[in-house]
């Protein structure tokens, strides 16, 4: 509520940012998406109304990121063989970004698969099935960061030519700019 409303049901070219991402992780034509929900649960559920994903409940959202994360891995499929952890607030990712990643995991079967884009690691992360268990162990408001540490040598880095895996919405400003952004694609 940084920004006076919750920030992923913010208005982007008219629709939720929450939406404009989710769409983006639809159009990557994955096997599963799971969506993590937290206080504005209900609200955001509408907001994806009509989208093929599985809603999952994270009443301990104020325990931080790593809640969501565990409730998401745990909503997965047995048959999933990697989880693409992407952010609501990152409005400006396309399925193309996405579907590069899950191309380069396809190739390899890297344990994690990282966008990179003008040498600086991005968002979202691809992360296999054999971190799972390690994703699930996390605690407080971070993601899968110490994955990313504890496994540098094994990530495959995918060269993305496009800054939105750098940028999220975390400021008033980030969110004009993301409105310019996408007024400009």
């Amino acid at each position: 509520l940084r920004m006076g409303r919750p920030k992923q049901l913010l208005p982007i070219d008219g629709q939720p940012m929450v939406r404009r991402v989710v769409e983006a992780v639809c159009g990557a034509n994955l096997a599963q998406v799971v969506v993590v929900t937290g206080a504005y649960a209900e609200e955001v559920g509408r907001a994806l109304a009509g989208l093929p994903v599985e809603l999952v409940a994270n009443e301990a959202w104020s325990a931080g990121m790593s809640a969501s994360l565990r409730r998401g891995i745990g909503a997965l499929r047995p048959g999933i063989h990697a989880s693409l952890i992407a952010l609501a607030d990152q409005p400006a990712l396309t399925s193309q970004v996405l579907s590069a990643l899950v191309f380069r995991y396809c190739a390899t079967r890297a344990p994690i698969v990282a966008p990179v884009c003008q040498g600086r690691r991005g968002n979202p992360v691809l992360f296999d099935r054999r971190l799972f268990a390690e994703l699930m162990a996390v605690e407080g408001d971070q993601g899968g960061r110490t994955l990313l540490t504890r496994y540098a040598a094994d990530v495959q880095h995918v060269e993305i030519d496009d800054p939105a895996v750098l940028f999220d919405v975390d400021t008033l400003q980030d969110y004009e700019e993301a409105q310019n952004w996408s007024a400009q694609r």
